[in-house]
């Protein structure tokens, strides 16, 4: 396995491959809310000098697994340096007010990226158009997810928000899929397997949009009722911008219930590793006599950790639903 850590100073523009002074590298990726995070430990040698902001690309088999910069780094007596890095979602976490109208998540991206000066990489059109987002002193992720969120809940679509390398990007994971299979006799080291209906399990909907003239809210609600006789009534309750019409709310509600109207299965996974996957993607995974079922199934990435250590490369996974 060849791995290659580049770090290229800024201000002298000298940049130093220090894969051979590196004793543990980790990479970890969230499907929604943080940025990729790099940590590595190096062993100070030579003239390797670098600082806060400082660039760091990191290749596995010549096949990019990071860029980013330097935010964190630290020393002891001895010159080990533990350094952390964070890609470009990094920057989204500045606080902004935007107001978004009939605009989708792609365009509420770029209008974004350009005005913190990000760049931006693959980004899809989901081909729906929010009616309004208003969010107030909110960090720029949070309003990105917001958005995203929301073309989940009317659309029925998920989309991963992530940076690609080039920039930030926007992707369904069905774009994302993974050629490897992990399973029994392939890869797999160990795993939890879980079920429950208490953590993202809706199978009553309510939407409420204010009503000026009225004084009362307007209510649509989409339900279950053979999954109410069966877990009890878990509704979810959400209020919609007022611009939002009968007909938007109503479709929102039955999107949102297929959407959360299920029993959760996840999986938490030990194997060995695999350049390049992250959360959002998709995976083949084959474990028979999982519980209730035997799994033979592509899987979403819900987070993922990479270690490379002593020429051995490990990750830990999660899954989202199955």
């Amino acid at each position: 396995m060849t791995t290659e850590l580049l770090i290229e100073n800024k201000s002298s523009g000298k940049i130093w491959e220090c894969s051979n002074s590196v004793t543990t590298i980790s990479l970890e990726t969230q499907r929604t809310g943080a940025p990729a995070k790099l940590t590595f430990t190096i062993i100070k040698s030579g003239d390797l000098s670098f600082t806060e902001g400082d660039v760091v690309r990191f290749s596995v088999e010549g096949q990019l697994q990071f860029y980013g910069w330097v935010f964190t780094k630290s020393k002891d007596r001895w010159g080990v340096i533990e350094v952390t890095c964070y890609d470009r979602l990094r920057y989204l976490k500045a606080n902004a007010s935007y107001g978004f109208y009939g605009q989708t998540v792609g365009q509420i991206i770029q209008q974004i990226a350009e005005d913190l000066q990000v760049d931006t990489g693959a980004i899809s059109d989901t081909g729906y158009a929010i009616p309004s987002l208003y969010e107030e002193d909110q960090s720029c992720l949070d309003i990105i997810q917001s958005a995203v969120q929301q073309t989940l809940l009317n659309t029925g679509n998920i989309y991963v928000f992530y940076d690609d390398g080039n920039g930030l990007a926007l992707q369904q994971p069905a774009d994302m899929m993974s050629n490897v299979l992990i399973g029994e006799n392939s890869l797999l080291l160990d795993y939890t397997y879980k079920t429950d209906i208490d953590a993202q399990t809706y199978n009553s909907v309510k939407l409420a949009r204010p009503n000026e003239e009225t004084g009362h809210a307007d209510v649509v609600i989409a339900q279950d009722s053979a999954t109410i006789g069966q877990w009890g009534l878990l509704q979810l309750y959400q209020t919609v911008d007022g611009d939002v019409n009968t007909a938007q709310m109503e479709a929102q509600a039955a999107a949102s219930l297929k959407y959360y109207n299920r029993r959760l299965r996840t999986l938490s996974v030990s194997s060995l590793g695999v350049p390049g996957l992250r959360a959002g993607m998709m995976v083949l995974m084959k474990v028979p006599g999982l519980g209730d079922i035997s799994l033979d199934q592509y899987v979403l990435l819900e987070k993922v950790s990479h270690t490379w250590q002593n020429d051995v490369h490990t990750m830990d996974f999660e899954t989202m639903a199955i």
